[in-house]
């Protein structure tokens, strides 16, 4: 079956079709002819991805999903939450919303924070969500040279961070895993 990943992250693609079975190919933005960036205009991860799979589904008719994902940091009250890729500016610049996260976060002392994932599947015009939420902590400074966007603050063992695991390990833990174990189970029913 092929389905359309409505994203034009290329590291969202590597690292979702790195998840799914063989039996699925994913096809991106660019393999289907489609260059313009889909909105995200919602104030929760649940329209968001909803939003991107419905603009795929209702252009072009194809069996697609989408992911938004975001990082809540308690301390500060969710964010940067939704805005997580642009929590520093429209530039989108991982290493300037790290720095954010962490100058926010100087005189607290409460680092609680989770990345939660939520992706849409859109199958013959149905839509299904699947939700996956994975905690740990934010550090003081970053560590690692893996991964991308908050993974090197973000510790999920004790001196770990995601960014300094293989993606192989990462695969197994994420919470992009864990919704796309649940999202694979939904498939193999179909």
């Amino acid at each position: 079956m092929q389905i359309v990943l409505a994203t034009s992250n290329p590291n969202k693609v590597k690292e979702i079709a790195s998840l799914l079975p063989e039996n699925l190919q994913i096809l991106s933005l660019k393999d289907i002819g489609h260059e313009t960036e889909i909105p995200e205009d919602h104030d929760n991860l649940e329209d968001n991805s909803l939003q991107k799979a419905m603009t795929i589904w209702q252009e072009y008719k194809f069996n697609c999903m989408a992911e938004d994902s975001g990082l809540f940091v308690e301390a500060l009250d969710g964010e940067p939450g939704v805005y997580s890729a642009r929590y520093a500016g429209p530039q989108k610049i991982d290493a300037d919303n790290i720095q954010k996260v962490l100058k926010n976060l100087e005189n607290q002392t409460n680092r609680k924070a989770y990345f939660k994932t939520v992706f849409t599947l859109i199958i013959d015009g149905v839509a299904h969500q699947f939700t996956g939420i994975f905690n740990g902590q934010i550090t003081k400074e970053p560590k690692g040279e893996g991964g991308f966007g908050y993974d090197p603050i973000f510790e999920f063992r004790p001196n770990t961070t995601l960014a300094q695991i293989s993606l192989e390990e990462k695969k197994k833990i994420s919470h992009r895993s864990i919704a796309l174990k649940q999202l694979i189970e939904f498939v193999h029913q179909l």
